[in-house]
């Protein structure tokens, strides 16, 4: 057993999560954690609402709420977003907490203390109207590096660097469209070169692992090419205060949100260990050098998981060019993956609140069964390229695939049990078809087990529902349908046996990515209780300041999780007539889902 450190990309809590959002960080984190659980793994999934930045007082401000209302009102409607879609969560909570400054804080401190946090002057993004600092996300331009035309002042989408307002050309107000002003104001970044040489070790280091996704580990290293220091302090009311002599007095300046977020993860650990009476076991993931951690983004966050925050660990342990002593914290491990996606795209355009370009998790929860989404998001999965969802997609994935091939499976397996024993045969004498079958079945938890652990877990499904299909092709080959004979009735049992089987196998191994059903399915076969445990949401006061709102966070014992392993079915159990464990969706969704989002079908309706 190890310890597993599944760090998932904080969510910006500016309203509910769109499917692209979960496609990236939230699917594929839980089918690993869950996995790793059954594995044997000590696994401590941590991840929360990131609620600062000039964004969030921009976006309030237009809803005539304060920032704390504007927060609290999306932190909850995230949560139930990532409950409902049964991610397993030991602790989902917020960086508004006591708990988060105090940690920012220190780790402030500590890069600080060891030389590599500089005081610097940096010219300012202002509106001319308003007189206030613009965040870099409400400015637009052209990209300076590869010439895209809606570039962020703080990143461009489409080659994936850096940037700074200052540098687009033609810069503009997303808010009003006009021009900023540019002034000179003090800040402290963090200074990136004296730690470029030990990030550029760690990243070859991660590379000649052969782990890390091709496209992943390219683009780190070559943004580290050009580094520079970069600001991790804003003009800026909302957020954690500097905590210099000078500084944390002064109501306009504040760490910025992409600082503060990043050492959510620390932070999310020493919670969830303290919520536990256990307030150092966090360590068990953060100093154990034999500990694990995989973090999950989206693609847009890859600088910021594979320089930025490696960037602050190293500063933090004092391990970049001008050393330094460790911090508070013990010396910290830095990632041993950057698991990143591709977009997942919408009829071919990349998914965009602001551009309404988007399809609500709840929407679709609320109108189809989770692991129908669950399914499409893993077998669809953007792990290394781009991918589309589209209505008639979904719909095809969940009737020919989901329905019709494992739905199909289970029912009739359950089906004939119940109509011919009433329960779960024994087996008499097994022949070669039968044999065959069941090895490949098992064999299933060593291969898809070994691609769901290397993140592969579209291929991971993909030969999970090979071996659907292989069950399927053996109720073909046998026929037990036609078995009605008395003298035939002992080949009948053993086939029902071997299928029961294969139904109970397939679903310890499909159940990491179809978590809800998997109950459905077990107790279809006889057995009791819930298969996949499920993460609940839970309100808590603050840890340090009773002045703070209670707030939701997500968490679970999952401490029951099934082992991945194969587990002989019991004879006897009893099996009743079953109903159909998954929806088959009529074709008429993809009109009305398409009429929703205001589109037309291909003959211009």
């Amino acid at each position: 057993m190890s310890h597993v450190l599944s760090a998932v990309a904080w969510p910006y809590a500016n309203g509910p999560r769109h499917i692209g959002h979960v496609a990236g960080f939230g699917v594929p984190s839980d089918v690993f954690s869950r996995y790793m659980r059954m594995a044997g793994h000590d696994v401590l999934m941590v991840s929360g609402s990131d609620e600062h930045g000039t964004p969030i007082l921009v976006q309030a401000d237009k809803a005539g709420m304060s920032a704390q209302e504007f927060i609290d009102l999306n932190h909850a409607a995230i949560t139930q977003d990532l409950v409902r879609l049964g991610l397993s969560y030991d602790l989902y909570t917020r960086t508004t907490t006591a708990n988060q400054y105090s940690v920012v804080q220190q780790m402030f401190l500590a890069c600080y203390r060891n030389g590599y946090i500089v005081e610097q002057t940096q010219q300012v993004a202002i509106s001319p109207s308003t007189g206030r600092t613009l965040p870099d996300r409400y400015i637009e331009g052209t990209c300076p590096i590869c010439g895209y035309a809606e570039a962020r002042g703080d990143q461009c989408d489409n080659c994936g660097n850096q940037l700074d307002p200052v540098d687009l050309i033609e810069p503009h107000s997303k808010i009003n469209g006009e021009t900023p002003e540019f002034r000179d104001t003090q800040h402290f970044f963090i200074d990136l070169p004296a730690l470029a040489e030990a990030l550029g070790e760690w990243l070859d280091g991660r590379e000649a692992t052969g782990l890390w996704r091709p496209n992943v580990i390219k683009f780190s290293q070559n943004i580290l090419k050009d580094v520079r220091p970069r600001a991790i302090t804003r003009d800026i009311d909302w957020g954690i205060p500097v905590p210099l002599d000078g500084w944390r007095d002064n109501e306009a300046k504040r760490i910025y949100v992409w600082f503060d977020a990043v050492i959510g993860y620390l932070a999310a650990s020493i919670e969830w260990a303290r919520r536990r009476g256990e307030p150092d076991r966090w360590r068990d993931w953060w100093n154990d050098d034999d500990a694990r951690s995989y973090y999950f983004m989206g693609k847009d966050n890859i600088t910021f998981h594979s320089q930025i925050w490696p960037a602050e660990l190293l500063a933090h342990n004092g391990e970049g060019s001008r050393g330094g002593q460790v911090g508070p914290f013990g010396e910290l491990n830095l990632p041993t993956e950057v698991v990143s996606s591709e977009f997942l795209t919408m009829e071919g355009k990349q998914f965009s609140t602001s551009r309404s370009v988007v399809i609500y998790v709840r929407d679709v929860l609320d109108r189809y069964q989770p692991d129908a989404l669950r399914y499409f998001l893993s077998a669809a999965a953007p792990e290394t390229h781009d991918s589309d969802f589209s209505w008639p997609e979904f719909l095809k994935r969940t009737n020919t695939e989901l329905v019709a091939g494992w739905g199909n499976l289970v029912n009739r397996t359950a089906s004939m049990i119940a109509k011919n024993f009433g329960q779960i045969p024994a087996a008499g004498e097994l022949e070669d078809v039968d044999r065959a079958l069941l090895d490949q079945v098992r064999a299933g938890f060593d291969t898809v087990g070994r691609l769901i652990a290397t993140h592969k877990q579209k291929a991971g499904l993909a030969e999970a529902m090979r071996l659907v299909g292989e069950a399927n092709a053996y109720v073909s080959t046998t026929e037990p349908f036609k078995l009605k004979g008395e003298d035939q009735r002992e080949r009948l049992g053993t086939v029902l046996h071997v299928l029961a089987q294969a139904v109970l196998d397939l679903n310890t191994i499909l159940s990491p990515y179809l978590p809800h059903s998997s109950t459905a399915v077990h107790q279809a076969l006889g057995g009791e209780g819930v298969f996949q445990p499920m993460p609940q949401v839970r309100t808590v006061s603050d840890l340090d300041d009773p002045s703070r709102p209670d707030y939701p966070v997500i968490t679970g014992d999952y401490s029951s999780a099934p082992r991945w392993e194969h587990r002989p079915v019991t004879v006897g159990a009893p099996v009743a007539r079953p109903t159909p464990i998954f929806t088959k969706l009529d074709a008429s969704v993809v009109d009305e889902e398409r009429a929703r989002l205001g589109l037309v079908d291909e003959a211009g309706v």
